[in-house]
């Protein structure tokens, strides 16, 4: 096994929904992306743009001064470069702030937009779609392409992408008597495992159990909440029944805890007080071990495979350019420097984030070699549910999960279909 280094990542705030109109102007090219005129945009189908050099606003939810820094430090290049102007901002509150902008009409010109989302600002007008503008588009890998798609158009670039993998306490691993060979490449490895590696004072696994956790086992069983191509509930299929009977199978047999019954707020730091030799979390969690936990030596792995095959669980977020931004050109140039190969290594190095394009995955394992599980589930990662109007849905279902171990899964899924296809009318 090699120990793994930590690294920050973060977890874009859920943007909030708000009013926008498509606004149709004149097209003006830009270095970044295609001059053809058909991409869509506006009633004329082509970016609005004002005349002579433009100034443009980009809010950011910042994980902290060192992504702050360099998102600007791009920008400014990218300034230098073209003769515009560019100010990055971090949001106190990213809800609220693109809440009013998109209300009042002025949001700013370039923003994050989480996977979770996209959906709802996309259907109520707020996302200026420019994907098909960008070169090499399909670089990107089409995992996270599909997570920006609403309506068969996919709508922006995404920016970075976490995943997550089974993270196992090296000391913890070696006292069992476990070796290489004895990685669990299945659910029944993972459940023998977990239990021979708990003992009093260390559970074995410690599982969050709300949807952006269990919701990987879903995927192994070749299931999902709701059907990936036209969002339709899908929760009650016996795929998904078995693998929240196969999660809750680990709790009530002991292999597994909750967070909590180890005295931990989540995963991470269960592991990293090495109160569970094993948790499943996502690269976000380098940062917490280099920063809380430097003296705890453990080892990331792919998440094993279920009945279906291998499934994790994709967290990602996009540059989204506002419809109503008077200088979608300029803007769209903007996101193309920010998202070349080589822009997407430098915020890597700068705050620990996996690049979005397929080219860069070379280089970024041969620099963050720990990071190759992580970024294996490219492959086989599922994006969030994002279907507009289940924020309160899913919400309830997470409420629900964490009852896993004294409910029937069926009653839980049972309860998510009937909400589900309520709120979609």
């Amino acid at each position: 096994m090699t120990t793994t280094t930590a690294r920050t990542h973060r977890k874009v705030a859920a943007l909030a929904l708000g009013l926008a109109g498509v606004t149709a102007l004149a097209a003006c090219g830009g270095s970044g992306f295609e001059e053809d005129g058909d991409a869509a945009g506006g009633a004329s189908g082509a970016p609005a743009s004002a005349e002579g050099p433009v100034d443009l606003e980009v809010l950011i939810a910042s994980s902290g001064d060192a992504e702050t820094e360099a998102v600007q430090a791009a920008a400014q290049e990218w300034a230098e470069e073209t003769g515009n102007s560019v100010e990055v901002r971090p949001a106190q509150d990213i809800n609220q702030e693109l809440s009013q902008g998109f209300a009042g009409g002025n949001p700013p010109d370039v923003f994050y937009v989480d996977a979770g989302q996209f959906a709802t600002l996309a259907a109520n007008g707020n996302l200026y779609p420019y994907a098909d503008q960008l070169e090499d588009n399909d670089d990107f890998y089409e995992s996270l392409r599909q997570s920006f798609t609403f309506e068969d158009q996919q709508y922006c670039a995404p920016k970075d992408f976490s995943t997550l993998a089974l993270q196992i306490n090296t000391a913890a691993w070696e006292a069992a008597g476990l070796t290489d060979d004895d990685i669990p490449t299945t659910w029944e490895e993972l459940q023998a495992v977990a239990e021979q590696l708990g003992s009093g004072d260390q559970a074995g696994l410690a599982l969050g159990v709300g949807r952006d956790r269990v919701g990987a086992f879903l995927v192994q069983n070749g299931g999902w909440w709701v059907d990936p191509e036209t969002g339709e509930p899908t929760a009650t299929q016996e795929a998904n029944v078995e693998a929240l009977e196969y999660a809750r199978g680990l709790l009530e047999s002991g292999a597994a805890v909750l967070p909590p019954e180890v005295d931990s707020g989540w995963g991470g730091e269960a592991f990293g007080t090495e109160r569970a030799a094993m948790t499943i979390e996502g690269n976000w969690i380098r940062g917490a071990m280099r920063n809380d936990y430097p003296d705890v030596e453990y080892t990331v792995v792919e998440l094993p495979e279920g009945p279906a095959g291998p499934g994790t669980l994709l967290f990602t977020q996009c540059w989204g350019v506002a419809a109503d931004s008077p200088d979608q050109a300029a803007a769209v140039d903007l996101v193309a420097h920010l998202t070349t190969p080589e822009q997407q290594l430098e915020f890597a190095e700068a705050f620990g984030v996996m690049p979005s394009r397929q080219s860069a995955q070379e280089d970024y394992v041969a620099a963050f070699p720990e990071d190759a599980p992580f970024i294996a589930g490219a492959e086989y990662g599922q994006g969030p549910v994002s279907q507009p109007g289940l924020d309160p849905v899913l919400a309830d279902l997470d409420s629900q999960l964490e009852q896993l171990e004294s409910t029937d899964p069926a009653q839980i899924l049972e309860q998510f279909q009937t909400n589900a296809e309520a709120a979609a009318g």
